[in-house]
């Protein structure tokens, strides 16, 4: 009959960003050993708290499974020798298998005699294999960072001071580094006592009566409530942001909301100062009012129940006050600097050792995004921003406010240079070029913003590719990735008449006047411009169907915002049942057109009607098309008029013609209609169902 298991880790406290990983990895080697193991089971859940790590699966089999399996072996030319007595390969695969040879017998299989073995093998009794099973679980974990205790020295998260080990009603006898398993789990820490869990199911309540709440989920739950209780009795906004909401509830095993206020005067530094002050050093959601200005009040997590709060919110408030004064101080000390004089500090900053300073940098950003500023024919006051920004967008860099905060690099760099009596472009380009940051966040807004973004990652791009430092499967150390990600994004978004190569080249004349490219220029533009095609292609999968996807990008991507147009637009034309027919029609032509060795077309050598009609057609196809360009649903719309003429031609037409002449004249036209045609997409890719 099933029985349920239960394997519960008691450690000493795990840092909160490894806790949900570490929890997943264990239910999923679980999983995965239970299924390896043949054994067969129900519902698995999993738990944690910063002291523990927790699997339940329910309804797991007495016994393995039976396996009974016809196994192929050698073929028979290999299994046999001349004389007919098993070979090597034969009595090899007999004791791979367990079986005698004897028992081999030959079936055919595509043509080839091989010779095969009935293999059967009988399940094991669960109880029987699960502590070498459950102690391999535990080994194989993996970790960010691991600790080493005992006298084995073992490697864990953090070291295992307590087990739980049931199957069913009986105790699982393991043992992990001096430490064996029991039945006996410990409560909070303060709150509760060890408690004594009978059988598996009793888990999770038998520790929230020891005040643990062990399901992640309803810990969540839990913290959410209380906060979204407490913003609506003070008519707050309290702004939960994922990731802290995410630390926090892995610092806490029974939460209890408070909240504790700060002086108003400290609201004089920017809020996002302040704000980052709670949320960084000290786990704090901040409070909003209803127009989204910060309040002089925040809002924090308790590990335990509610008594004596006021007395843990007075504490709270004074290492608040602590904090925000060292963050006053910064704030008030930066804005008696010189932008220039921290301009020039840059110099002694290394940004990498074969692409020189963050200084550098600077002055390549600068000569970039002059140079886009160019293409894209900004007016002159603002190509004077874009100069004056690119100048001293890193300068904030310096101050102590961003070296304590990184995360604000900038917002302080906007706030300083605004008053410092900066344009209010230039102040905004300064925080707007570090956009992007992140997937999900805004592109920047104003054109100045944009166009340093682009010449900051660009340089970031370059200089890596320039001297071989190219992402390669999930590393991708200087985020190479996500800086390319954000120039299609502010590409798409704020709609520039730039193309791929035009930012390629600028960026790459820039690196070469610099003589900082160690590799092929051409080979780095290349290379660049497959980079972005990934880009690009992730982009188009979020709106259109895998072949759309391929069929466009196959036509390039130089132009992206064009290229996700594209994308759409056929998109739109797939779903129409008679769009068949129009893509029958583009296929058969670019087929035969590859045969073509000339683009010459010599009206004077058609001899059909139809291979002049399609001549006609295409002549106002081509000039209408090219009218359409930019505007790829009319563009699509136009290409297709040529659908009928097309199917007339090869039915009328022997393109293949014996007179050498006339069918080079007829691969030509067709070879012209092709290339219109696969400047919008490679319609051979599309799939029809």
């Amino acid at each position: 009959m099933p029985r349920h298991l239960l394997l519960e880790l008691g450690l000493e406290e795990v840092p909160a960003r490894f806790i949900r990983s570490a929890m997943e990895q264990l239910k999923d080697r679980t999983e995965r050993w239970l299924t390896e193991s043949r054994i067969t089971f129900g519902t698995v859940s999993a738990y944690a708290t910063p002291r523990r790590l927790a699997v339940l699966i329910q309804d797991v089999a007495d016994k393995q499974t039976d396996v009974h399996e016809e196994v192929k072996g050698p073929a028979k030319k290999i299994a046999l020798d001349a004389n007919g007595e098993w070979t090597k390969a034969a009595l090899g695969f007999a004791r791979s298998q367990g079986v005698e040879p004897e028992a081999f017998f030959f079936k055919e299989l595509n043509g080839v005699e091989y010779i095969y073995a009935n293999k059967s093998s009988l399940g094991t009794n669960t109880e029987d294999v699960l502590v070498e099973g459950l102690t391999s679980i535990i080994h194989a974990m993996t970790f960010p960072k691991n600790m080493r205790w005992g006298a084995k020295e073992m490697r864990f998260v953090r070291p295992i001071r307590w087990m739980v080990a049931l199957h069913g009603e009986e105790i699982i006898p393991l043992e992990i580094a001096g430490v064996k398993a029991g039945r006996t789990s410990r409560g909070h820490r303060f709150l509760g006592e060890e408690t004594v869990i009978n059988e598996p199911l009793q888990y999770v309540e038998r520790l929230r009566e020891q005040s643990v709440i062990v399901d992640v989920a309803e810990r969540e739950a839990n913290i959410t409530a209380q906060i979204e209780e407490l913003a609506k009795s003070k008519n707050w906004n309290i702004a939960i942001k994922d990731d802290l909401l995410e630390e926090v509830l892995f610092l806490v095993e029974y939460p209890t909301v408070l909240f504790g206020g700060f002086d108003e005067a400290f609201l004089n530094i920017p809020q996002e100062v302040l704000i980052t002050s709670m949320r960084e050093h000290q786990r704090y959601f901040p409070v909003l009012d209803t127009e989204g200005q910060l309040l002089p009040y925040f809002v924090t997590v308790r590990n335990g129940d509610s008594k004596g709060l006021d007395i843990v919110a007075k504490g709270n408030e004074k290492v608040l006050r602590a904090r925000l004064s060292d963050a006053k101080f910064f704030y008030e000390e930066d804005q008696k600097l010189n932008i220039i004089d921290c301009v020039h500090k840059l110099d002694s900053i290394v940004f990498h050792e074969e692409l020189g300073s963050i200084g550098d940098k600077v002055r390549r950003i600068h000569a970039i995004a002059d140079a886009l500023a160019l293409a894209v024919q900004t007016d002159r006051e603002t190509a004077l921003w874009v100069s004056r920004a690119a100048d001293i967008c890193k300068f904030d860099l310096v101050t102590q406010m961003v070296y304590e905060f990184p995360e604000l690099q900038g917002v302080m760099g906007e706030d300083y240079a605004r008053k410092a009596g900066e344009p209010e472009a230039v102040a905004q380009a300064i925080n707007e070029h570090y956009k992007p940051r992140f997937a999900g966040d805004p592109a920047p807004v104003s054109l100045v913003g944009s166009i340093i973004s682009m010449a900051d990652k660009m340089d970031t791009l370059a200089g890596c590719f320039g001297i071989g430092i190219i992402p390669t499967g999930s590393q991708d150390p200087y985020g190479l990735r996500r800086q390319a990600t954000g120039i299609v994004q502010i590409l798409l978004e704020r709609n520039l008449p730039l193309t791929l190569h035009t930012i390629f080249n600028i960026t790459l004349d820039v690196y070469a006047q610099a003589g900082l490219l160690k590799r092929e220029r051409e080979e780095v533009r290349k290379e660049l411009y497959e980079f972005f095609g990934l880009r690009v292609k992730n982009v188009l999968s979020e709106s259109v169907r895998y072949d759309v996807v391929d069929a466009v990008m196959a036509a390039g991507y130089d132009d992206v915002k064009l290229t996700v147009a594209r994308g759409e637009a056929l998109m739109r034309a797939v779903q129409a049942d008679e769009f068949k027919l129009t893509v029958e029609s583009f296929n058969r032509v670019s087929n035969l057109a590859a045969k073509a060795v000339s683009n010459d077309i010599h009206p004077e050598l058609f001899e059909q009607d139809a291979e002049r009609k399609l001549y006609e057609r295409w002549m106002y196809v081509h000039e209408a098309y090219a009218a359409a360009s930019g505007n790829p649903a009319e563009a699509i719309e136009v290409l297709s008029q040529l659908k009928d003429e097309v199917h007339s031609f090869f039915e009328q037409v022997m393109v293949m013609a014996e007179n050498e002449a006339v069918r080079a004249n007829r691969l030509a036209l067709l070879a012209n209609i092709a290339n219109d045609i696969q400047r919008f997409a490679d319609f051979s890719k599309l799939v029809w169902a």
